[in-house]
């Protein structure tokens, strides 16, 4: 994971989205901060200090990064919550910080925020360690999450099994179409598999694969996330039955240009447009974040993904599901094996 924190919001949106490994980055550096309520908090002067860096410096990055720092934590603090953070820090360092001059308000970060500013500061070689920490951290946690391999990280969710199976059901049905109304051709099933992702995430099944470092025997949909099957399955399934419609009206099989027409008629509906766009954002956002993987074709689709994402692949619910789905492998093959 090679990633420049520095210049990249989405990079960094993606750390902290990740609480999983946030969890794991405070237990491992154990900065000092002070409670209150159900957090940790720096002020500006911690935070310069432990950095290293002027004062004058933070209050630079909070002025050029307000929006971001403030989405990620960093807060005014003012009237009950000012008095009492101000009490838990008179107790954390037997000292008054409010000698000589009476505050109205103050300006703190939270740990996401602190380390949101080790992600925006350059100048810091204590932030630049910490960037690196953070970026070890996290691939160590996904590597450990999926048995050293993100490969089938798609098959901690859910909903993957349920939509593996009924699209296996639509494949089938897909490819019997082309069997029966579509002129024969030893290349027609991967063609028009091919025309299938290009229209869904711009990608042939080859050009997928050398983007995730699949090998030969890999099954490219045993990676496809629930959201990418979905969306095949509903593909599969309308063009099988256009394709025999068609092939019916006119009283004969359909050629290879008739069905690319057919095809491309069939894509153009306007239904497709919002189901296409959440597919691409879920695999190149998922992908670039989870996988290190990143879709050229899908680049303006990405987005950082949420705390609950993280959640649905590296929290303890997919922990059981691999679990699951490996006790029960034998299971699974002969229902996706059955007629």
């Amino acid at each position: 994971m090679n990633r420049d924190l520095t210049v990249s919001r989405i990079d960094r949106q993606n750390i902290l989205n990740n609480e999983p490994a946030i969890a794991e980055i405070q237990d491992t550096i154990q900065v000092q901060a002070i409670p209150l309520g159900d957090k940790y908090f720096l002020t500006k002067e911690m935070v310069a200090a432990y950095f290293g860096v002027d004062i004058r410096t933070i209050e630079r990055y909070i002025s050029s990064n307000a929006q971001e720092l403030s989405d990620n934590g960093y807060e005014l603090l003012k009237g009950g919550r000012l008095d009492a953070f101000i009490q838990s820090y008179n107790t954390v360092f037997a000292t008054d910080i409010n000698v000589g001059r009476k505050i109205r308000s103050m300006s703190v970060f939270d740990f996401r925020a602190f380390l949101n500013m080790a992600m925006l500061l350059s100048e810091s070689d204590r932030a630049r360690a910490l960037r690196q920490l953070m970026l070890d951290i996290v691939i160590d946690l996904i590597n450990r999450r999926t048995g050293g391999g993100t490969k089938y990280i798609n098959q901690r969710d859910k909903d993957f099994i349920g939509a593996s199976l009924q699209e296996e059901n639509y494949r089938r049905n897909f490819t019997d179409s082309l069997k029966r109304y579509v002129a024969e051709d030893r290349y027609k099933y991967a063609h028009f598999t091919d025309m299938i992702y290009i229209s869904i995430f711009k990608e042939k099944a080859s050009q997928y694969k050398k983007i995730l470092d699949l090998k030969a025997s890999d099954k490219v949909r045993d990676t496809f996330y629930s959201e990418i099957l979905d969306i095949i399955a509903a593909y599969e399934s309308g063009l099988a039955d256009a394709i025999k419609t068609e092939s019916e009206k006119a009283g004969r099989v359909l050629s290879i240009a008739e069905t690319e027409e057919l095809f491309r008629s069939f894509e153009s509906m306007a239904l497709w447009k919002p189901l296409i766009q959440r597919g691409r954002t879920k695999m190149a956002s998922r992908d670039m974040a989870l996988r290190d993987a990143f879709h050229y074709q899908l680049a303006e689709y990405i987005q950082p993904l949420d705390r609950d994402e993280y959640q649905k692949f590296l929290g303890a619910a997919g922990d059981e599901l691999e679990r699951l789905m490996v006790e029960n492998q034998e299971v699974l093959k002969r229902l996706k094996e059955r007629d």
